[in-house]
């Protein structure tokens, strides 16, 4: 059995709160790039040259690269080997993120009530998502969702005789319906299977992939490559001024369901996509 302290989990999610806000993933930045060699569109180039700019001053002056630094999603992996000393992990996790959103000057955006709407004042409580897995180490991902985005969100229970033209349709159908609120160009998290509750994790989880990365089952990954065609098809482009890049990816995670359902979760991130992982 290992130990790790219940501070070194508050320091090492408080310093992930901020570095995920303030330094936005190499790849995410490659991907601007990238687009910016494929767009059309004269104003489309341009917002894609701003948001180049604005990850470079962002992790140069080390301030959040958007205003909304969002909800704090924590998705963690515990190993079976790991005793926490000194507390409890969700104590020390929202303690972390009540620390960097304070210390790193962060705004907070969490209210205590959803009807009566009073500010929590640390961005806390955040939302924790724990796996138990083989080994002595904990893994720890920060990622900060926006509300913009996360608003434009949707889970929607098929059956499976809509098959995958159905999921093709309500996939494409939800980023038409969102256009510019999710400030494009977006990244498509799509969840297949499980249940209602399930499904929108897969969706939330998926965004946590690498822009490049290829999804491990060729069935899947050739679905990933058709969807973001066809997203792309739409014409929103960046900040909904119309273009061809409305998407930078599309990633898809699935799950065993019951023979009655097909649940289908699409949780759209803004271009900034957020995440950062210590391993303890």
């Amino acid at each position: 059995m290992r130990e790790i302290k219940y501070q070194d989990i508050v320091d090492t999610v408080a310093r992930l709160c901020v570095e995920a806000n303030c330094i936005i993933g190499e790849d995410i930045v490659e991907a601007f790039r990238k687009a910016l060699q494929i767009e059309e569109s004269p104003t489309g180039r341009e917002i894609l040259k701003q948001l180049i700019e604005n990850t470079e001053i962002a992790k140069k002056e080390m301030i959040p690269a958007c205003q909304d630094t969002g909800t704090a999603v924590v998705f963690v992996e515990l190993g079976s080997g790991v005793r926490i000393t000194d507390g409890e992990l969700f104590d020390a996790i929202n303690k972390g993120v009540a620390k960097g959103y304070t210390e790193g000057y962060l705004r907070k955006s969490i209210v205590a009530d959803p009807l009566r709407r009073k500010n929590t004042g640390d961005n806390t409580p955040a939302v924790i998502h724990v796996e138990i897995v083989s080994g002595d180490r904990l893994k720890i991902t920060v990622a900060p969702k926006g509300g913009g985005s996360e608003n434009m969100s949707e889970v929607k229970m098929l059956t499976p005789a809509h098959g995958w033209e159905g999921i093709k349709n309500f996939v494409v159908d939800r980023v038409l319906r969102s256009k510019a609120n999710p400030c494009p160009p977006i990244l498509v998290g799509v969840g297949i299977g499980g249940n209602f509750e399930k499904v929108a994790y897969l969706a939330k989880k998926a965004l946590l992939r690498e822009i490049g990365s290829v999804h491990p089952d060729p069935f899947y990954a050739e679905k990933e490559k058709e969807l973001l065609e066809e997203i792309n098809k739409t014409g929103i482009g960046p900040q909904g001024f119309g273009g061809r890049i409305t998407a930078l990816a599309v990633f898809i995670e699935t799950y065993p369901c019951h023979i009655a359902s097909m649940p289908v979760a699409v949780n759209i991130n803004c271009h900034a996509a957020r995440h950062k992982t210590a391993v303890l």
